[in-house]
Order: structure tokens, then C-alpha cells, then sequence
């Protein structure tokens, strides 16, 4: 999810039509999806749902996401990848985190209140649409651009896969709807991860390889 789809370069100078709304809509997105981590994270613990804490790691790695976007919006290659895997081990120590909850629930957990899954899932489904609206504007625009809408869009999809996970645990009484989709988040989140993390240890490299053969060449 937000490791797979924020995946971050550099505008190129005269890529962005318009930098200083594109910064500001990058805030904007950063505080909601801060503001939706602590929602979920305490709907989480009060409904005991997993997906929803799944869903919450996932604004989380948002929030950080959009953040490292602002603060190397125009920094080097090497920078950015640093960044990127600092994001990505944050995002895999998550999903190992949510999967490690879900083999415990399977033995040791309770059915959770679908009630709340739903109401706060909706009401994160709301939030990531919002922000893919504001995006959207600029998701024609560089590879920087078009990430960060693609992350908001997929985002929304999760929360709908959250929503279902509520209906599944109403209809049925039972957990397992709950911990299949925190399952399934929880991998995509490693998944993405680990995809990161391989793209910038190869740009670290590249980058290395770049100023040992300029200096070769001075």
C-alpha cells in the first residue's frame, strides 16, 4: 500500500506548474493522515479489529511518506534514498508487527466490534477520496506527482477492503473477515517495503558509481 505507491523522485525543474499549491496540498494530506493514524490506532484498540490497526499503520507510513516528499522534494539522488529506506524498514517492522497480532488473534483474540470497523472505515475512506480529489489535479504531472496520487487512490481502495472486513465480521460473528484483511494489508505493506528498500540500496549504489567515475575523470 503506502510503501508500494509513494515511491518518491525529485521533480524535474520545470516539471510542476504549480510547486507552492502542490506543497501546500501535501500538508494538507500529511495532517489528515497523521490525524487518521491516531483515530484508528484508539478504534483499533477499542473495537479490537486488526484491520483497522493494519489501516492505521498504513496512514502512518502515509503521513511519513508525504513528509519525506516535502523534505527532499528537491534534494539528491543519495538523500532520497536514504529517506527511502528509513521508510521502508519502518513499514516492514509494521507489517511484521500486524502479522505477528493476527497469528496471536487466531488463538488468543476476540470477535471484533464491526460496528466501529465500519464507522471509523468509512470515515478513513472519506479522508483518502478527499485527498485523491486534491490530487488529482496533479496526477498527470512527474513521477513524483503521479505516485502520491496513485497512493491516495489505492489507499481508499484498503479502506474499502476494511469495510467489507466489518461486513464479513457482522454477518458472520466471526474474526476471521477481520484478520484475513489485516493479513492481506500486512503483506502488501512488507511487500512494498521490501521493493523500496532493493530501489534505493540501487540508487545509493548508482550514486556512488557516479562520483567514483566523475572523480576518475577529474
Amino acid at each position: 500500500m503506502s510503501a508500494q505507491c509513494c515511491e518518491h523522485d525529485t521533480p524535474k525543474p520545470g516539471a510542476i506548474v504549480n510547486l507552492a499549491r502542490y506543497r501546500k496540498i501535501l500538508w494538507i494530506a500529511l495532517v489528515v493522515n497523521a490525524a487518521m493514524f491516531f483515530v484508528e490506532i484508539g478504534a483499533s484498540l477499542q473495537s479490537g479489529s486488526l484491520a483497522l490497526l493494519a489501516d492505521a499503520v498504513d496512514f502512518a507510513g502515509d503521513a511519513l511518506n508525504y513528509g519525506v516528499s516535502l523534505a527532499v522534494l528537491a534534494s539528491a539522488l543519495a538523500w532520497r534514498a536514504r529517506a527511502a529506506i528509513l521508510k521502508a524498514l519502518s513499514m516492514m517492522g509494521f507489517g511484521l508487527y500486524v502479522l505477528g497480532a493476527a497469528l496471536w488473534s487466531v488463538w488468543h483474540g476476540e470477535v471484533p466490534q464491526a460496528m466501529t470497523m465500519g464507522a471509523v472505515a468509512l470515515l478513513a475512506l472519506l479522508a483518502n477520496v478527499g485527498v485523491a480529489w486534491m490530487l488529482y489535479a496533479f496526477r498527470e504531472g512527474d513521477s513524483n506527482m503521479r505516485s502520491v496520487w496513485l497512493c491516495s487512490r489505492n489507499d481508499a481502495i484498503g479502506n474499502v477492503a476494511v469495510l467489507v472486513a466489518a461486513l464479513g465480521v457482522f454477518g458472520t460473528g466471526s474474526a476471521w473477515p477481520d484478520l484475513v484483511v489485516a493479513s492481506l494489508m500486512a503483506a502488501l505493506a512488507l511487500h512494498g517495503g521490501w521493493s523500496v528498500l532493493r530501489q534505493a540500496r540501487a540508487e545509493i549504489r548508482q550514486t556512488r558509481d557516479d562520483g567514483e567515475r566523475h572523480g576518475h575523470a577529474h
